[in-house]
């Protein structure tokens, strides 16, 4: 629950005031009466079975009628997940060979594949969304629209290549955002907000520099979120031989600070997927505030209307 105008909320101090003021005069109003009055004379004349929730009742009613008004002027909002209507996302996905290890079954691309199409069923459907596929190059196999069967398909067939250019996948992916910012505004729409989600599995062997792309990023004010997929131990058999192909956390997490995006890392498939919905739920929805000030001004009325029913009940008078 928050607050949309939360400075009302100091008026409970007076609420809380009053509340100590009425308890202060009840207790002088019982030691006045036992002064004035004998114990024999205050038995015969108080009922057999005071019902001294009677004089109470209507008072507490009030109070909560007062705090249920001050709650209702600081104007209390739930927050409510917004699918966003318009942003341009481009997942980018390395397919070297390194990305044939098992040490995520069946193999980090099958793997990833599978986390990527959870992906792309998590956005909304107004969100354009594009792929780039990067080994020793970078690709864009399907420019960023609203067609999720394009994208879906295109994972699907993703291949292994030698050689590993993220700084190419970066700059891959910032060319398909500037495509399709140019076809929207060609069709008289101003350019969305753009993100670019990067898995990769390695560091930078070939292509530009993983810096290049970094500054490329800033200028265009595009972040690059990271997933570092794999583990440490991971190896690939090659000929034979078991080559390492550790994870490079170092260089991922480096991308996304520099470019204000987020860093994951994902050291099984399950991780991968939970990593996915973190990040559909960040990218392709926002979080907007809805008042609820009319649910709480109903109850305090409510409550007002009930203090003032059992005061005429209970003393024949108003509060």
């Amino acid at each position: 629950m928050s607050f949309l105008a939360g400075h009302w909320l100091w008026l409970y101090l007076a609420v809380g005031a009053l509340l100590a003021a009425y308890v202060v005069v009840a207790a002088r109003r019982r030691v006045y009466a036992a002064r004035l009055s004998s114990t024999s004379v205050l038995a015969s004349v108080l009922p057999r079975r005071p019902q001294w929730w009677r004089r109470h009742v209507p008072a507490a009613l009030l109070l909560l009628t007062l705090a249920g008004l001050v709650f209702s002027l600081a104007r209390p909002a739930r927050a409510e997940r917004v699918p966003r209507e318009r942003a341009t996302i481009v997942l980018a996905i390395d397919v070297s060979n390194s990305m044939a290890a098992t040490d995520i079954a069946p193999t980090r691309l099958e793997a990833a594949k599978q986390g990527a199409e959870a992906f792309v069923d998590r956005l909304p459907p107004r969100i354009n969304l594009g792929l780039v596929a990067f080994a020793g190059s970078a690709t864009v196999l399907v420019p960023a629209s609203t067609d999720r069967e394009s994208v879906r398909a295109g994972i699907r067939g993703l291949q292994l290549g030698p050689a590993t250019a993220i700084g190419e996948g970066v700059f891959a992916s910032l060319q398909a955002i500037t495509t399709t910012s140019r076809r929207l505004s060609d069709a008289g729409q101003s350019p969305p907000p753009a993100a670019v989600v990067l898995l990769s599995d390695g560091e930078t062997t070939r292509g530009r520099p993983n810096s290049q792309a970094i500054d490329a990023a800033k200028r265009a004010h595009v972040p690059v979120d990271t997933i570092a997929y794999g583990t440490p131990g991971g190896t690939l058999d090659v000929g034979g031989q078991e080559v390492p192909v550790p994870v490079n956390e170092q260089a991922l997490h480096e991308i996304a600070d520099r470019t204000d995006g987020s860093y994951h890392r994902a050291a099984s498939g399950d991780e991968l997927r939970s990593v996915y919905r973190s990040l559909g739920s960040s990218i392709g929805y926002r979080t907007e505030y809805r008042e609820v000030t009319t649910w709480f001004l109903g109850l305090s009325l409510a409550l007002g209307f009930a203090a003032a029913a059992t005061s005429l009940a209970f003393t024949s008078r108003l509060p």
